[in-house]
């Protein structure tokens, strides 16, 4: 009974790409910067990552390298053109972008704004560039007075609605969020509209955990779709139902943070099903990337570094876990947005050699090629399979 157990460490790059420089992003380096920062704290120990390879992967140079590991790794790059979740994820999952996702540095056009007011029955505030939490300590208050849902964007290709939830209620705004997504078409095609849900008061309003994310379905099948036609499983922890608009997803389960994240991923490994497990844990970049809460992201690597034995100890004899990344989200540099980064990928299992540097890889979607052919799973995907260098004879 194989299974594939995909987590996804949202925005722990390991690195600038080679063309990360026309992305604004040249010096970025998440987890070296971060590494780099905490070198003289001494809670600051990624041990088990680092048992599994994490400090031979190319290009890591401040962790310390122990002559003897017990998983594979690489060094992803990643082919699409972008740096945000959806593309990423699309990529880990076999799906390969040609052009970006559009992007709004001045805002949204105002054909866009008028027809989106028009169809919510309501106007709107911001229409800017900004991070959540600046956006809603500027525009909260007036929210609040007005009941004016708050619009925003970032760096990234999204279409974000801040309200407060004893303003506007939730499913009000998952609606506006849904009308949203279906105007946001063609050359407005956006990766993601997201509710971005808060409460408080003035000088003290804090985001909650319902947040969600109304995605572009994928435009071509991946892995997951794949997989499921075929008759495996495919569960989703944290945001993957949402990344992928649910197409490929037979289960998926929400969750709170990064720990709830882990016992979701442990309470499904405890079942006996075949095909793969995909987890996001989304804290690394949403509470403390985006937020640039260095010693927060710090701690965040730690705590789910005690975790990861839980998750060893809980695989069964055919299991193989893919730990890697999407992009990066250097929380030491000046930006507050994601980063064009290589990602770091770990292998780890009863079937898989130890010790197998496979240096740097070309594109994400490897993951998508090796899992398809783990599994047995006929696909027309991207990515190289590097499951023979991989498997113990």
């Amino acid at each position: 009974m194989k299974r594939a157990i995909i987590i996804v460490l949202d925005s722990v790059g390991i690195g600038e790409l080679p063309d990360a420089a026309a992305y604004g992003d040249a010096g970025s380096n998440t987890l070296g910067n971060i590494a780099k920062a905490m070198k003289h704290e001494p809670w600051f120990k990624l041990d088990n990552m680092i048992s599994l390879g994490l400090s031979h992967i190319d290009g890591v140079e401040e962790l310390e390298k122990p002559e003897k590991v017990h998983g594979a790794m690489a060094r992803m790059g990643e082919l699409s053109k972008g740096k945000d979740t959806t593309t990423g994820h699309w990529e880990i999952a076999g799906l390969v972008l040609d052009r970006p996702f559009p992007t709004y540095p001045d805002g949204f056009p105002k054909e866009i704004m008028d027809a989106f007011e028009k169809a919510i029955g309501t106007k709107t505030l911001g229409n800017c560039v900004a991070s959540g939490t600046e956006i809603i300590a500027r525009l909260g208050e007036e929210h609040m007075k007005t009941g004016y849902p708050i619009v925003y964007t970032s760096a990234d290709s999204v279409f974000q609605i801040a309200a407060h939830e004893e303003i506007i209620p939730i499913e009000r705004l998952y609606e506006m969020c849904q009308i949203a997504r279906n105007m946001l078409t063609g050359e407005h095609a956006v990766g993601r509209v997201i509710a971005r849900p808060f409460l408080g008061q003035p000088g003290s309003f804090k985001r909650t955990d319902r947040r969600r994310d109304f995605s572009l379905k994928p435009i071509k099948k991946t892995v997951l779709e794949y997989a499921k036609e075929q008759g495996f499983e495919v569960r989703g922890v944290g945001k993957i139902e949402d990344i992928f608009a649910g197409e490929g997803i037979t289960h998926a389960v929400h969750i709170h943070d990064n720990m709830d994240g882990v016992d979701q991923t442990l309470n499904w490994m405890k079942d006996d099903f075949s095909g793969i497990l995909f987890t996001n844990l989304v804290d690394f970049d949403m509470v403390y990337g985006h937020r640039n809460n260095v010693e927060g992201y710090a701690r965040a690597l730690v705590d789910f570094d005690k975790r990861l034995p839980e998750i060893m100890s809980a695989m069964k004899d055919e299991d193989i876990l893919f730990i890697t990344a999407d992009h990066g989200c250097d929380p030491t540099t000046e930006s507050t947005d994601h980063s064009r980064e290589y990602t770091p990928l770990l292998v780890y299992g009863k079937p898989v050699k130890a010790g197998v540097n496979l240096h740097t890889r070309k594109s994400f979607s490897d993951i998508a090629a090796t899992v398809a052919q783990y599994l047995g799973i006929k696909a027309e995907i991207k990515g190289e399979s590097f499951l023979d260098l991989i498997l113990k004879s």
